[in-house]
């Protein structure tokens, strides 16, 4: 985990930094290993750049023994005064989670210090995975593929979305994850066109596209991919557009690998879509980083001109949605590798008749 500190630290001194107050309890596990779920309570670790870092921690948490200086608490306590004590005049680096009830009264009770958003010192060491990242993100993404597989072989003319999205959670559970990385979409016919469609109780029928957007937690660490079907017969434009998401979908993960710019990435992408007449129908960005959460800081967008590093895991995910009529998103999740990319989604992206 100390190396992991150290590569906060020296992106803080590019920063000008010599403290910053973490409070994002996923990037203080990263950081230290302790898990903690704070609620509405004050849970921080206090990076320092002479090496004596301090935990600020409430007596309801269960830790012990940190490695780190801990500086405890009650709910009663001034903790802000204690907090306060710790922190030295000048910049403090704060990341984008910390709570304004927490941050507005220490600067009260500290007018010498000056809050600096300092977030990028952590996410950007964070969307590096290291070789035990790697290895968690590929079971995830591995259980993903099998329990997309089961789903396709499960749906059948005349269940509801809902019904699928259950039997992909409980499969999910069942293969030793955790849980979803986010609330399951399943999305029949006209209701693919909406990216984000929560699953409801739409019954499937014949000539359906059958949109099935998911991922599952495992030891911490998230997947996220999604395929798109058709109930027992296939409109030959749907299937045309199929190809074409499919085809954005490989062109950009063939260019993939260090040096490469996300903006140029989601180019090849939008590009091929854009020629086909479909441009105004690829509605996001084309890809998402992912870790602890299923949207990390960092993204494969026309906006990020940032370029790929290896160890960095992000989605591909291009997509077609004509509203009212249906929607088609092929999505895998990439490694970035020292000379291309590993695609971490093993499931066939061409589309298919189901059910």
């Amino acid at each position: 985990m100390n190396s992991r500190i150290q590569r906060v630290l020296e992106k803080m001194k590019g920063m000008g930094l010599d403290q910053m107050m973490v409070s994002d309890p996923k990037s203080i596990w990263y950081l230290t290993g302790v898990d903690v779920e704070p609620h509405e309570r004050l849970f921080a670790f206090l990076i320092r750049a002479d090496g004596n870092h301090v935990f600020f921690l409430n007596r309801l948490y269960n830790v012990s023994d940190t490695g780190f200086e801990e500086c405890w608490f009650s709910d009663t306590d001034d903790f802000i005064g204690m907090m306060a004590e710790k922190v030295a005049d000048g910049s403090l680096g704060i990341d984008k989670e910390w709570k304004a009830g927490f941050l507005i009264p220490l600067t009260e009770r500290k007018p010498g210090m000056r809050p600096i958003l300092a977030s990028d010192c952590v996410d950007d060491c964070r969307a590096v995975k290291d070789e035990a990242e790697k290895a968690k993100m590929r079971e995830a993404s591995r259980i993903n593929d099998e329990v997309n597989r089961l789903a396709s072989e499960y749906v059948k003319e005349g269940m509801t979305e809902k019904q699928v999205a259950a039997f992909i959670d409980a499969a999910f559970l069942e293969r030793g994850s955790s849980g979803n990385s986010f609330t399951t979409i399943v999305s029949f016919g006209a209701n693919a066109a909406d990216p984000h469609h929560e699953p409801d109780d739409t019954v499937l029928r014949a000539g359906d596209c059958v949109l099935i957007d998911m991922g599952c937690v495992k030891d911490r660490y998230c997947s996220d991919m999604t395929r798109t079907f058709y109930c027992r017969t296939a409109d030959p434009e749907q299937t045309k557009i199929h190809d074409l998401v499919r085809e954005a979908n490989e062109k950009a993960e063939a260019m993939i690998r260090p040096g490469v710019r996300f903006c140029d990435i989601d180019a090849a992408a939008r590009n091929h879509i854009a020629e086909a007449g479909y441009g105004e129908n690829f509605t996001h960005r084309l890809g998402h980083f992912i870790g602890q959460t299923a949207h990390e800081k960092g993204d494969v967008s026309s906006a990020n001109t940032r370029v790929a590093e290896p160890g960095m895991i992000f989605s591909i995910e291009p997509g077609v949605y004509l509203p009212g009529r249906f929607g088609v998103r092929v999505e895998d999740l990439v490694l970035v590798t020292e000379d291309g990319c590993e695609v971490l989604n093993r499931e066939d992206k061409h589309w298919r008749i189901i059910g």
